[in-house]
């Protein structure tokens, strides 16, 4: 009997090994004795955690034996943190004491999706970012996020970079720092080489795909992109941070902080230079910022004032290169500059900025169900880029046509100079209002832009008239834009209901052409109403549900109004998004699937045609959509091997679409007809994938692969005008250590495109009518081979 029971013993411990047990409990406050519906439960384990219920509880499944680490959160109150030991199903409460000292999580709480909104989301923590920080664009650190193609002008990853979501470029995308709204006013887009190190001194990120939430600044249309700067850090610091690699790209950074002095202030800095060489010819890049940082905390309040700036000079490589320069081997030419009176280029074809932030933020916690949140900020930037120009017409600046003997020259090689100078400023609020069951947040903002634009011409070839730094143009403009919206959450038991609104209302004075074709100031009012509704459905602490409608509207830009008249000016652009997913997070695997149809009314694009002033204009497309799923996952393989991979699968069309060509035969426009065709720049597969293997503690190799498929340069499905489908891989290897006085010193190795794969990422295209046949004028971005970066982190 006892050697049947030891055999008995000997089958079943392989079973008992591979037990799975849970861990649950229920979360209150420790004063009241209130359940905390919404507290945060996290586990050792990355990107799982758990969120109260309505009655306070939360539940893992499918632990195996071992210990873990469990850290409980809830706004206005004190973090828990607590190892339990886990062979057997588990129960632990906690109850949270009020916090001695708010947290600066309020600030942008507003703006944020939670785990069980309506709504498809990425986050990106701290140490996410740090591990990407290598030198390349900011959007480079979202690369890997669904749904996502990221881009280079100089094809090295420095200078000017750019991001879709969706399809969507920068300019239907909401990007907030700290809340505040990030978007040019005018042109909306956002160019975050005016910030160069950026992530260097950013706490965390989330990206919102579709509409999301409501917040303050620009539609929505492919997603919203909201970056918290650095918070609190309670211990002083030092940390020196360099790279170097391929076509000449330096980068160094010293961060450094005093911790919290007295319990109650903290003051941080960072200041970074960055330079290449660029891959593209004539691409080079010298980039400078500073960020500085001082907070006060209270036991309810926290007052924290950011001021940074950031200095960029590129040279200009954003026309790309003719496709008969890539056909021919030739990846790297770059036309902009040519002076052809003596074959040669302009040394100074550059683009010159700054820009300076202000930002001065607060938190109060009210009561503990009710904190607010506040921002003033003030943004002054200016610069130009100067250009040279080969036989322009002088009558195009205004001038006399130059007298040389017997001759009239009506035309001359000149440089000139585009200014832009401006300011931004307003506030932003939101008041959170959590108690049982329910949560309210009514925020709004109001918020000034003035922007000067005016050109000079710094030299002509021929001899003229004209003073030094001659101002042959200018246009002022002015907008307002106020915007209010309330949101709320109820939690009914597993069933939690989602609605948010928000009114927003633009003012618009800028010079354009009135009915009667005179260059005047003109003024335009917009108002837009948003709604969103939603429902998630918690099937269990670690997987729910949900459903979602949501409405954007988003206005036209500056050359929409500048290049038009009242008789064609465009209209605003509408979308309704419809969104359902379910999303799972386990402790060794997580996964999410989410379905859209985004239905487009009035969506600007450019047909070729032209409006009543003669201008080659955006035109509304009545009817237009984007169909599509995006899954989502991260396996841990074994314990040392974790996989996270996401894959994008979207149709995009245009219905109806007409463009127009201009014909050189005849001077007239000739139009083309097309029942349905793809959206441009809005390829149908786009996947990504990270295979991370940590050999040794505290060392990371990590194989990253992204895959673009196929996307046309216009909106007519033609494959002469079209960029391939393109497979990239990179390698990148980290690893962190201790030496007697250092904390931690790190380096890293960050292989791109590692086999050498020729691709463009982006391009245009101009197409015509030449001699009875369509002629296209096509413009790529190709992007470096193998090329690398490497790096060293000291922090004491």
């Amino acid at each position: 009997m006892k050697n049947l029971f030891a055999a008995f013993i000997a089958l079943l411990l392989p079973v008992i090994a591979a037990a799975q047990f849970s861990v649950s409990g229920k979360i209150t406050g420790k004063q009241t004795a209130d359940a905390l519906p919404g507290a945060t439960v996290s586990l050792t384990t990355p990107a799982f955690n758990a969120v109260a219920d309505a009655e306070g509880r939360y539940h893992f499944d499918n632990l195996k034996s071992g210990t873990y680490t469990l850290k409980i959160s809830f706004i206005g109150y004190q973090t828990i943190t607590q190892n339990i030991v886990v062979n057997t199903n588990v129960t632990a409460d906690f109850q949270l004491a009020p916090a001695t000292q708010l947290t600066e999580e309020v600030t942008v709480t507003a703006t944020r999706a939670s785990a069980t909104s309506p709504t498809a989301y990425t986050n990106l923590k701290k140490e996410d970012i740090a591990k990407n920080n290598s030198g390349r664009g900011f959007e480079y650190l979202l690369e890997q996020t669904p749904s996502t193609v990221v881009t280079s002008n100089a094809g090295a990853g420095v200078g000017y970079t750019s991001i879709r979501v969706r399809g969507s470029d920068a300019t239907r995308i909401n990007v907030t720092l700290n809340g505040i709204p990030l978007n040019d006013a005018e042109d909306q887009g956002v160019y975050f080489v005016d910030l160069p190190d950026l992530a260097s001194s950013v706490d965390n990120i989330q990206v919102q795909r579709g509409v999301g939430t409501s917040t303050n600044g620009a539609g929505a249309f492919g997603a919203s992109i909201n970056i918290q700067t650095t918070t609190r850090r309670d211990t002083a610091y030092t940390e020196l941070n360099s790279s170097a690699g391929s076509y000449g790209t330096v980068k160094n950074t010293i961060s450094l902080g005093t911790g919290l002095l007295g319990g109650k202030f903290s003051f941080d800095g960072r200041l970074s230079k960055q330079s290449s060489d660029g891959y593209i010819e004539r691409s080079g890049s010298d980039l400078k910022s500073f960020f500085l940082s001082g907070a006060y905390y209270g036991q309810k309040s926290v007052l924290r004032l950011n001021v940074f700036s950031g200095y960029e000079k590129t040279h200009q490589a954003w026309d790309g290169v003719p496709e008969d320069s890539v056909k021919y081997g030739d990846r790297r030419y770059n036309e902009l500059g040519y002076i052809a009176s003596s074959n040669s280029y302009y040394k100074n074809q550059t683009d010159n900025y700054t820009q300076n932030y202000y930002q001065l933020l607060y938190n109060q916690q009210l009561s503990n169900n009710l904190s607010f949140s506040g921002a003033l900020h003030y943004t002054r930037g200016y610069g130009y880029y100067e250009e040279y120009r080969n036989s322009d017409a002088v009558a195009d600046y205004g001038l006399t046509p130059v007298i040389k003997g017997a001759d009239t020259l009506a035309t001359t090689d000149l440089v000139r100079r585009l200014w832009l100078s401006n300011y931004f400023y307003g506030a932003t609020y939101n008041f959170t209002y959590h108690p049982k069951n329910f949560n309210l947040i009514l925020g709004g903002a109001y918020n000034e832009y003035k922007g000067d634009h005016y050109n000079n011409i710094e030299w002509t070839q021929e001899s003229t008239t004209i003073p030094p730094d001659y101002e042959y143009s200018r246009n002022n403009a002015k907008k307002t834009d106020f915007n209010v919206f309330s949101r709320a959450e109820y939690h009914l038991g597993s069933l939690i209901l989602y609605g948010d609104l928000q009114y927003r209302h633009i003012g618009y004075s800028f010079l354009g052409y009135d009915q009667n074709l005179n260059n005047v100031q003109q003024q335009v009012a917009l108002n837009f109403f948003n709604p969103k509704a939603g429902i998630t459905y918690e099937l269990n602490q670690q997987s729910n549900i949900y459903a979602s409608v949501a409405v954007a509207n988003h206005e036209p830009n500056r050359s929409d109004f500048v290049n038009s008249s009242p008789l064609s000016r465009p209209k605003a652009e509408h979308l309704t998004d419809f969104e359902a997913g379910y999303r799972i997070s386990q402790p060794t695997f997580g996964a999410g699937i989410n379905g859209f149809y985004m239905l487009y009314k009035n969506q600007l694009i450019l047909t070729g045609a032209l409006d009543d002033v003669g201008e080659a204009i955006r035109t509304n497309i009545k009817d237009s959509y984007r169909a599509g799923v995006e899954l989502n996952g991260w396996v841990k393989i074994a314990e040392p091997l974790t996989w996270y991979a996401n894959a994008s699968l979207s149709d995009n069309k245009v219905k109806n679409f007409r463009q127009y060509l201009q014909n050189y035969d005849t001077g007239l426009l000739e139009e083309r007809q097309y029942g349905q065709s793809d959206i441009a720049y809005s390829p149908g597969l786009v996947g990504a994938s990270t295979i991370s293997y940590h050999p040794i503690k505290n060392a990371e190799i990590a194989f990253i692969s992204k895959y673009v498929g196929k996307q046309y340069l216009d909106n007519t499905s033609t494959d002469s005008r079209s960029l391939d489908a393109y497979f990239v891989n990179d390698v990148r290897l980290n690893y962190n250590f201790k030496m007697k006085g250092i904390k931690n010193a790190g380096i890293g190795l960050l292989i791109n495109n590692v086999f050498s794969k020729k691709y463009q990422s982006d391009g245009a295209t101009y197409p015509d009518i030449e001699g009875g046949k369509t002629v296209n004028y096509n413009y790529y971005f190709p992007q470096a081979p193998v090329n690398f970066l490497a790096s060293l982190n000291l922090r004491f």
